[in-house]
């Protein structure tokens, strides 16, 4: 199957899906849910294909929820499963927002570009089936379970406090049309970049805390606002693995209203790094959020960070990005009793690492002094694109978006189509 067969098969499936919804009044209230073909597309995995539910519970707040449940069973075209399941709501414990989810992943041929932007991207060793070689690659499965509770200090300030917990398996790939000694990934365990307790994946729990600043009028799509958190994950060594750390992200994230209804400028800046001891290289590309707008957590790189770059491009112990894009609503309308409005998002995004992690062992490596390599690591990574939403009763919206990179290391360009703005 041609993209351009496969980008139409994604837009079509996902146009269709809202039918599912009910409802006919201007202002949706009650149970507002359907099941329905789970059907995207992503430059990094391929076509999506699967089954999934969304329900709203709303209220009086319309456009926000009361309860929202959500929950996923799916395949990528390259090889990734996705199990998913999420809950959000303000209502299940008076006072407190409550967001739980649970996911289980599989691929066969995680993607792995090596550690902190160092590794100069050869397409031609990309999962190349004729010379068995898919040197950015390994075999990866990944269970996470995440709890987050937030409660309000005073009006738009809240305390966040939570407990993560992740399991990675990790190894060689077992995919008969490639050579796992190929890998970037065989390398590096091999000549002793990564440790024994970390080269096979293993477990962590994080406990969280911080607090959050919010003042957007609404959440899935917002006109005017700021919203900006800052919190810690501390990791101890309960499984024994000698890794314990301190991680603190912080994001501010703001709206700007040009043109009241019309036009948003919207940015996102985000710093996330390892601010006391080690944490093991398997985690170190996991985002960390609050609320799952994508499935997917891995970064830097690919949808949810620096769109356009190749997904988990970047790897390092620090780093820091942008998002950035006007928000343009070009047209309302009123279908099978539900409000909608099509909208397009002009974006840039920028990227870096800004510590650099296992430099010493990579000097090893690649034979370099480490002052050579961080020169290097420490450059900023950008891509422009645009994107086109498509949005129902303010809170379903259906996203194409496409970005290029300023760089060819960083990949040629990158489409994806999705579910809701990434910030």
């Amino acid at each position: 199957m041609g993209l351009k067969k496969i980008i139409l098969a994604a837009l079509a499936a996902l146009l269709i899906c809202p039918a599912a919804f009910a409802g006919d009044d201007e202002k949706v209230e009650g149970w507002n849910f359907g099941v329905l073909p789970c059907v995207s597309y992503n430059s990094d995995l391929g076509l999506q294909y699967g089954i999934c539910a969304d329900i709203f519970n709303y209220g009086k707040i319309f456009p926000d929820y009361r309860q929202r449940m959500y929950v996923e069973a799916s395949r990528y075209t390259g090889g990734q499963t996705l199990l998913h399941g999420q809950f959000d709501s303000r209502y299940l414990i008076p006072g407190i927002r409550t967001t739980f989810s649970a996911s289980y992943q599989f691929d066969p041929m995680f993607l792995f570009y090596g550690l902190n932007g160092l590794e100069a991207y050869d397409k031609t060793l990309d999962a190349n089936k004729d010379t068995r070689t898919a040197r950015y690659a390994y075999r990866r499965s990944m269970v996470r379970i995440l709890a987050d509770f937030q409660g309000q200090i005073v009006p738009h300030l809240n305390w966040v406090g939570g407990l993560s917990f992740w399991h990675y398996g990790i190894g060689d790939l077992q995919m008969k049309d490639y050579d796992a000694e190929s890998t970037l990934y065989y390398k590096m365990r091999d000549a002793g970049v990564f440790t024994a307790s970390e080269a096979d994946g293993g477990s962590r729990l994080e406990m969280k805390a911080g607090m959050v600043f919010d003042t957007r009028d609404n959440e899935s799509a917002p006109n005017r606002g700021l919203w900006a958190e800052a919190y810690l994950n501390g990791s101890p060594d309960i499984f024994g693995d000698g890794y314990k750390y301190i991680r603190l992200a912080a994001h501010l994230r703001q709206y700007v209203s040009l043109w009241p209804e019309r036009m948003v400028f919207a940015y996102h800046l985000a710093y996330q790094g390892v601010i006391a001891g080690q944490a093991p290289f398997y985690n170190q590309q996991n985002i960390s959020t609050l609320f799952l707008r994508q499935t997917c957590t891995d970064g830097l790189g690919g949808i949810n960070t620096v769109r356009g770059l190749l997904a988990q491009r970047l790897v390092g112990d620090s780093y820091a990005w942008l998002n950035s894009e006007l928000r343009i609503k070009l047209l309302s309308f009123r279908f099978i009793g539900q409000n909608w409005y099509v909208a397009t998002n002009p974006l840039f995004d920028a990227g870096m690492v800004t510590r650099l992690y296992k430099g010493d062992e990579l000097a090893a490596f690649y034979g370099r002094p480490v002052s050579d390599l961080q020169k290097e690591a420490l450059i900023l990574h950008c891509s422009a694109g645009a994107g086109l939403k498509l949005v129902m009763n303010e809170n379903f919206i259906i996203s194409a978006e496409w970005a290029k990179p300023f760089e060819k290391t960083d990949g040629d360009s990158a489409l994806y189509i999705a579910l809701n703005y990434i910030f």
